[in-house]
C-alpha cells in the first residue's frame, strides 16, 4: 500500500515583481488580421475561438487589417476619437494634480485605456444606457453634450455639484447621456444592467444596455448571476470586462484569468464572446458594433474581454512600484491607444506631427479653462460645498413632517 501524496493548493503569481521584468507571454496575441469575424447570428458556442484569440486590427505600421477593419468610419470620426482620448488623457492629468493640491479628495485614472471607452461610445445610440465603472470616463468626454467643468464641480464636491455631494468623487450620472449612476460596491452594475435591458425589451423598445466590471470584479456573485440571466432571456445587453492586469494590487490570475480568459467565461454560460486588443481603437470600435447589433436584433447578449493595461495606479489612494515594477506599461505588447491611432491617421495621410501638437495644445487650453470654470464654484480647499438642507432634498416628492423638523433642528 503506497503513501498518498500530500495535497496542496495553486497559489497564481504574476509574472513581474518590482526589480523583475515582467514576462508578457501569457497574453497570447493574436497577429493583426488573424482573427475571423462571423455574421451577428451565430452561435455562442460558434465564438469560443474568439474568446481565446485576441480581436486586433492595427497592424505594427498602422495599417488597418483584416476582417474586423471597419468600414463606416471616416477620417473626421477617427480625429474625433483620437482627440477624445487625447482629452481624457490630458483631462486625468489635470485632476491628478488637482487631489495632488487638495482640491479634491480622490480620483482614478484611465491612463492607458482611453480607446475603450472612446470607440465604445461611437458604437451606442441616444438613448441607450451605460452601467460603468469608475473608469470610464472616456465614455462622457468622447461626447460634446457633457461639459468637462460639470465633471470636475462632481470631483471637488462644490456647490455646482450635480450629485450635490452624494457621490464619491469619479462617480459621475448623466441620464441624458445614458451614464448610470456609477456604484462602489463592485459588480452590482451587471445585474443593474441586465435587468434594465430586459426592461427595455419587455417595453419593446430598441433600446440596449452597456455594462462594466474590470477583471478582479468577475469573482463577485453578481458577475455570474448576471450572466445567467443575460443568457436565460436573451437580455440585449453588452457585458465588458476591462482586464487591465491589476485589480487594485491583485493580478488578474487571482480572479482566474490563468491559462484562460475572461471572454471564455461567457462562452460556458452561452453567451457569444469576444476578446478584442482594448488598446487598438478600431478593433474595440468594431467588436462594440457588432455586439450592439447582435442586441438590437434580439439575437441575445455579448461579453467582450478588453485587453489593456492600467498603466496608472489603481488611484491616488494607490502605490503601484510596490507591487510591480515600473516600467511594465512601456513594456505593454499592445503599446499606447493613442499612438496607435495618431500612427494610422499619418499613415492615411490625415494626421500629422504638427497637426498633433496643435491638438494637444488645444485641448490643454479647453481642459485648463473647464478647471478654471469648475474652481470658481468652490473646491474641497474652500469649502464652497453643497448646503447641508440638499440631504433631506430629493428623497421623497413631498417631504414628510419628521423630516421638515430635522431640518428645523439642523438649522438649514
Amino acid at each position: 500500500m503506497t503513501q498518498d501524496q500530500a495535497l496542496r493548493l495553486h497559489v497564481p503569481e504574476p509574472s513581474g515583481r518590482p526589480g523583475c521584468a515582467t514576462d508578457f507571454s501569457y497574453l497570447h496575441v493574436s497577429p493583426a488580421g488573424a482573427v475571423r469575424r462571423p455574421e451577428i447570428h451565430t452561435s455562442a458556442a460558434d465564438t469560443t475561438d474568439l474568446a481565446y484569440g485576441l480581436i486586433r486590427v492595427l497592424d505594427e505600421d498602422g495599417q488597418a487589417v483584416g476582417p474586423w477593419a471597419p468600414t463606416d468610419l471616416d477620417a473626421m470620426r477617427l480625429r474625433k476619437g483620437l482627440r477624445a482620448m487625447m482629452k481624457t488623457r490630458i483631462f486625468d492629468a489635470r485632476m491628478l494634480i488637482a487631489q495632488r493640491q487638495k482640491k479634491l479628495s480622490f480620483y482614478m485614472q484611465s491612463l492607458g485605456e482611453e480607446a475603450i471607452g472612446s470607440a465604445h461610445s461611437f458604437a451606442l445610440e441616444p438613448g441607450d444606457m451605460c452601467f460603468p465603472t469608475y473608469r470610464q470616463q472616456s465614455l462622457l468626454l468622447a461626447r460634446d453634450d457633457i461639459p468637462m467643468w460639470e465633471m470636475m464641480c462632481q470631483l471637488m464636491s462644490n456647490e455646482r455639484d450635480p450629485m450635490r455631494g452624494r457621490q464619491l468623487p469619479v462617480m459621475y450620472s448623466y441620464k441624458r447621456a445614458g451614464f448610470f449612476s456609477i456604484s462602489g460596491n463592485l459588480a452590482t452594475q451587471y445585474i443593474q444592467a441586465v435587468g434594465w435591458g430586459m426592461a427595455s425589451a419587455i417595453k419593446g423598445d430598441a433600446k440596449i444596455a452597456s455594462a462594466w466590471v474590470g477583471d478582479g470584479a468577475t469573482a463577485e456573485a453578481d458577475f455570474h448571476t448576471a450572466l445567467t440571466f443575460a443568457h436565460v432571456y436573451r437580455a440585449p445587453v453588452i457585458l465588458n470586462v476591462v482586464n487591465n492586469q491589476w485589480a487594485i494590487s491583485t493580478f488578474q490570475a487571482i480572479a482566474g484569468g490563468e491559462q484562460t480568459t475572461f471572454a471564455a467565461r461567457g462562452v460556458g454560460c452561452g453567451i457569444a464572446s469576444l476578446r478584442v486588443d482594448g488598446n487598438d481603437f478600431l478593433a474595440v470600435y468594431a467588436a462594440s458594433r457588432w455586439a450592439a447589433e447582435r442586441a438590437r436584433s434580439n439575437l441575445g447578449p455579448t461579453l467582450i474581454e478588453w485587453v489593456t493595461y492600467r498603466a496608472g495606479p489603481h488611484s491616488t489612494s494607490d502605490d503601484p512600484s510596490k507591487y510591480r515594477p515600473a516600467d511594465d506599461w512601456q513594456r505593454f505588447p499592445l503599446g499606447d491607444p493613442i499612438a496607435r491611432l495618431k500612427q494610422h491617421l499619418i499613415r492615411l495621410g490625415e494626421w500629422s506631427e504638427a497637426q498633433h501638437e496643435q491638438a494637444q495644445k488645444e485641448l490643454e487650453a479647453e481642459v485648463a479653462a473647464a478647471q478654471k470654470e469648475a474652481e470658481s464654484y468652490g473646491t474641497l480647499l474652500d469649502g464652497h460645498i453643497p448646503s447641508p438642507a440638499a440631504m433631506f432634498e430629493d428623497v421623497y416628492k413631498d417631504m414628510p413632517e419628521h423630516l421638515r423638523r430635522q431640518r428645523q433642528e439642523l438649522g438649514v
